[in-house]
């Protein structure tokens, strides 16, 4: 696979990974990363911007869909987004809970400017550690 189409397919994954269909990212990363197909960083920057991007679909589609349905997981996402505010966006790479706060940050019509920061932010965390996990695991077996 060339270096274009393997960042190529990074985002896409990374995108729709973080929308309401499963997906996972880190396991192309870590595939990526142990074949030399690009930068460690350039890896993470592409995979954190698609995350981001399919985050914030959630946060639009939040905005333009309320949720009428309420769940538990509902009730506990709303409570930590009103208490952390756009910083519970931190999360928005964990399973499950993850994509429903990105929605109910919509919902709630957080601020764009902080929603953007956190949500971006935690994305990138996410992927530096797996990133850094993965480096370490090839420099142990070598």
């Amino acid at each position: 696979m060339s270096d274009t189409l393997s960042l190529l397919s990074l985002f896409s994954s990374s995108f729709l990974s973080a929308t309401l269909l499963p997906g996972s990212s880190e396991a192309l990363l870590v595939a990526l990363l142990v074949a030399g197909k690009s930068t460690p960083w350039l890896l993470i920057v592409v995979a954190t911007v698609g995350n981001t991007l399919g985050g914030l679909t959630n946060v639009i589609i939040g905005r333009l869909f309320p949720l009428r349905e309420r769940s538990r997981w509902q009730e506990k996402a709303v409570s930590l987004l009103r208490r952390f505010g756009p910083a519970a966006l931190l999360l928005s790479w964990a399973p499950v809970i993850g994509d429903l706060l990105c929605l109910l940050a919509g919902w709630l019509r957080l601020a764009w400017g902080p929603t953007i920061f956190f949500l971006c932010l935690g994305k990138a965390l996410r992927y530096i550690v797996v990133t850094a996990l993965t480096l370490q695991g090839m420099a142990w077996w070598q």
